[in-house]
């Protein structure tokens, strides 16, 4: 038996409910989605390191480019990423395989573009308690034998 609208709009403590009209109900369940929606993009951005990493670290790629021929451009093929130790260690929680992601993605960018690595292609990610812009920093340099050792300046 289905109760009378009024005892359904009615709550436990017997406070009446008061009528939503079809539109306001409507735009309550839109700015419901909104929330989720909002939440999720900062989700998404709150930890946005690892995308801009990847930009600077094909800006530093570029910028230092070495055309030796027609056919043969050289790139480093040595690069530091210098993260605050915050950011650091929220990335090794969250997996720490940083430094593998990022040369992957480097490695693609090189190949997208013909490039020829001087050596080996490693990038090694390190904490630093002074990053320049508190954010990050990169650089890069030819290494002959790349070992994580031999970032450290």
């Amino acid at each position: 038996m289905a109760l009378p609208e009024e005892e359904r709009r009615r709550t436990a403590n017997s406070v009446p409910v008061p009528e939503q009209p079809e539109a306001a109900s409507r735009l309550t369940g839109l700015e419901r989605a909104m929330e989720r929606f909002g939440a999720s993009l900062l989700a998404q951005f709150r930890h946005k390191e690892p995308v801009e990493l990847v930009a600077a670290l094909r800006r530093e790629c570029d910028d230092h480019a070495v055309a030796c021929s027609e056919s043969l451009v050289v790139v480093p093929n040595a690069y530091g990423v210098e993260l605050p130790e915050s950011v650091h260690r929220e990335l090794e929680r969250n997996g720490g395989r940083v430094d593998q992601v990022l040369t992957d993605s480097l490695l693609r960018h090189g190949e997208s573009q013909g490039y020829a690595w001087a050596g080996p292609l490693a990038v090694h990610v390190t904490k630093s308690p002074s990053v320049p812009n508190g954010r990050y920093r990169v650089t890069s340099r030819v290494m002959r034998h790349v070992r994580a050792e031999s970032f450290h300046h």
